[in-house]
């Protein structure tokens, strides 16, 4: 696993990370930077562009959302994003990982990565001698978090006053949303399946940063008082296999308009959406649904990452 930076004193809070591959490489101050500048480029009130930048993308994992909003976000800041897919690159095809990382390290100012393992966004950042951006990793998809929190702040307003709950698996998503909550002062509530939580790990983690995440039994007990309701596939990409496996053991965890009756809770997806299981289209669908903002602030957000990482 990665080193986090969790501490928020005034020294450190002036070093920004020389690379992000989970939310809590940023101190609290540092995620408040990234999320006010990426608030600002959205309002068009700050022009910060990046001439001349290159952002090298690494896929070994397709994505709709990350590509889209990596490489358009690169463009509206003025600088260029290289796509290297899966057939492209010599990620798992015989060569190094840390021979690419240099050779990429020394074409582009950046580097993004989509990738199974955690390691390999790792050994990028210790080879390349760039700037490396976890833009998924089994263990981690810290760039989502960064557009979750923007998404809850437009929506709901003062995150330290937010009450947010997670229900279903306990996922790289969850797990760095889980993070992300606690480094921004969220208050957060858990309900997953047993042998599917978030780790022991991650709320090792939160509690370091002072906002532990409450784990309850029941899907309704979680979201009672929520602001924000936030699911994700039970099905990850690369579980396929375990489809049968996991599947019952999610029972009774759907996020429906049953679940989220009496409430006013907002509701959060990262997608894609599997509608029906996860989620009903009705859910999915309504006005309470945040999906669509989260997607395009994804954008965004990594707009107020690239600058602060890169101008």
């Amino acid at each position: 696993m990665s080193t986090h930076t969790t501490s928020t004193t005034p020294d450190d809070a002036d070093e920004f990370p020389s690379d992000f591959l989970d939310i809590d490489d940023l101190t609290t101050d540092q995620l408040a930077t990234v999320l006010a500048r990426a608030s600002d480029l959205k309002a068009g009130k700050d022009l910060t562009q990046l001439p001349r930048t290159t952002l090298a993308m690494l896929f070994e994992k397709p994505s709709t959302r990350t590509r889209a909003s990596f490489e358009t976000g690169m463009t509206q800041l003025g600088g260029h994003a290289m796509f290297l897919g899966p057939d492209a690159i010599q990620l798992g095809h015989g060569e190094p990982l840390k021979d690419t990382a240099r050779a990429l390290g020394g074409y582009a100012d950046a580097i993004m990565v989509r990738t199974f393992a955690h390691e390999n966004a790792e050994t990028l950042a210790e080879y390349a001698g760039v700037p490396v951006i976890n833009g998924l990793t089994d263990d981690a998809h810290p760039c989502q978090t960064l557009a979750d929190l923007l998404t809850i702040r437009e929506a709901v307003g003062d995150l330290s006053q937010v009450q947010a709950a997670w229900v279903g698996d306990g996922n790289n998503v969850g797990r760095s949303f889980a993070v992300g909550a606690a480094l921004a002062g969220l208050d957060l509530t858990v309900a997953t399946p047993d042998g599917y939580g978030l780790g022991d790990d991650v709320y090792d983690r939160c509690a370091e940063l002072g906002t532990e995440p409450t784990a309850v039994d029941s899907p309704k007990e979680a979201v009672a008082d929520a602001d924000v309701v936030y699911t994700d596939v039970w099905v990850s990409m690369g579980e396929e296999d375990l489809r049968a496996e996991k599947l019952p053991a999610f029972d009774g965890y759907q996020v429906n308009e049953e679940l989220l009756a009496g409430t006013d809770a907002a509701f959060m997806h990262c997608l894609p959406a599997h509608r029906g299981e996860e989620v009903t289209d009705e859910v999915l669908e309504s006005e309470r649904s945040l999906v669509w903002e989260q997607a395009e602030n994804r954008m965004h957000a990594q707009k107020g990452l690239l600058v602060e990482l890169l101008a």
